[in-house]
C-alpha cells in the first residue's frame, strides 16, 4: 500500500471512531540563500489570526527575534466563516485589511498562489508566509515557519532578539515539540471535537497526563529544554500558545475541565513568565481568542453565547 493510501486509511479509521483528525498543510517550501525564496528584509509577509494558536506561534517568533521591521503582518477577523474560511475586516479592532492586495478573504490569497485552489474543496488556513516578490505562498505550516525564521533570519534579528532554535538544542527542541503536539496542542482539539465518549475520554486523559508530566518537568526550571533552568526556544513558543488559551477557552468550550492551568503552579508560572517577555502580551488579543471559539464553532455552541468569565488568570492582565 502506498504512503498516501496508508494515510488515507488511517484518517478514515480514526474518523469512523469519532476522533478529530487535523488536515495537513499544503505549501511547504523553505528559505534558501540559493533561491528562489531568499531570506531578505521586507520581502515576506505573514497572514495570521490572533485567535489561532498555530498562527500565534509565528507572530511570537517574529516578536521574540525582533523581526518586526523585516516581516510585515496582516490579521484576519476573529469570526470564522461558516465554511471554515477567514475574512479581512479593518473595522474590527485588532484585525486589518489585506495590505498586499485589498483582498476580501484569505481564500483570494490562496488563489493567487494556486489558480486551482478551492476546486477540490480545500479551505485556506492560517498562518500564511507570503513572498511579496514572487507573489506566492512560501509555507503555511507554523512549525516550519518558525524554524525557518530561526535558521534563515538570524542575521536580521535585533540585538535584543533571541534565536529560538540554537543548533546544539535542536534535537531536544524537536523531541519536546513532538511530545506535546498530539497530547496537548492538538489534544485540546481532539477533546473538543470528539464525536464519541470514548474518543473524548481517550484524548482528554492523554492531555492531562501530559500536563501532569510537564508540571513535574518544570519544577525548578524556567523553560522546557536546555541545561539548568533552561533556554527559551521554539518548544516554549509552541506550548505557550495552547496554555495561554486553556483556561480562557478550552476548559469550557472543549470540555478540558479535569483541571485548569491555574491549578498547576509550575505551568502557571511558565505562562506568566512568557507573558512578561518584551512584546509578548501585545501579541495576545484576548477578545479575538475568546470570541472566535465561542462564536465560530456553532456545532459546539449553537447560540454563540460568549461567557463572561473566567475572572482570574493571566488573560485578565490587560482587560
Amino acid at each position: 500500500m502506498s504512503q498516501e493510501r496508508e494515510q488515507a486509511s488511517a484518517w478514515t479509521s480514526a474518523f469512523n471512531q469519532g476522533k478529530f483528525v487535523r488536515k495537513s498543510s499544503e505549501f511547504r517550501d523553505v528559505f534558501s540563500f540559493n533561491g528562489p525564496f531568499i531570506p531578505e528584509s521586507n520581502r515576506y509577509h505573514l497572514y495570521i489570526s490572533h485567535a489561532c494558536p498555530w498562527a500565534h506561534r509565528t507572530l511570537l517568533a517574529r516578536t521574540i527575534m525582533g523581526l518586526e521591521s523585516h516581516i510585515t503582518v496582516d490579521v484576519v477577523d476573529w469570526r470564522m466563516n461558516h465554511d471554515g474560511s477567514w475574512s479581512f475586516n479593518p473595522d474590527e479592532p485588532g484585525a486589518t485589511k489585506d495590505s498586499m492586495y485589498g483582498s476580501r478573504t484569505l481564500e483570494e490569497i490562496y488563489q493567487k498562489a494556486d489558480e486551482n485552489w478551492g476546486r477540490n474543496g480545500k479551505i485556506g488556513t492560517v498562518p500564511v508566509l507570503w513572498d511579496k516578490k514572487l507573489q506566492t505562498i512560501v509555507n503555511n505550516e507554523s512549525r516550519e515557519i518558525i524554524r525557518m525564521l530561526s535558521e534563515s533570519f538570524d542575521h536580521l534579528r535585533s540585538p535584543s532578539g533571541m534565536n529560538l532554535a540554537p543548533n546544539e538544542l535542536r534535537e531536544e527542541i524537536d523531541a519536546m515539540i513532538d511530545a506535546n503536539y498530539e497530547t496537548v496542542n492538538n489534544g485540546v482539539y481532539k477533546s473538543g471535537f470528539a464525536r464519541t465518549q470514548d474518543a473524548y475520554e481517550e484524548a482528554v486523559v492523554s492531555l492531562f497526563n501530559r500536563l501532569d508530566e510537564l508540571e513535574t518537568h518544570l519544577e525548578g526550571r524556567m523553560w522546557l529544554v536546555g541545561q539548568g533552568q533552561g533556554t527559551l526556544t521554539e518548544a516554549d513558543v509552541c506550548l505557550f500558545t495552547t496554555l495561554v488559551r486553556f483556561d480562557l477557552v478550552y476548559v469550557v468550550h472543549f470540555k478540558c475541565n479535569l483541571k485548569r492551568i491555574l491549578d498547576y503552579p509550575n505551568l502557571t508560572g511558565f505562562v506568566n513568565r512568557f507573558l512578561s517577555l518584551d512584546g509578548v502580551e501585545s501579541t495576545c488579543d484576548w477578545n479575538h481568542i475568546k470570541s472566535h471559539y465561542f462564536w465560530s464553532h456553532t456545532n459546539l455552541n449553537p447560540y454563540r453565547i460568549i461567557p463572561l468569565g473566567p475572572m482570574t488568570g493571566p488573560h485578565t492582565k490587560n482587560e
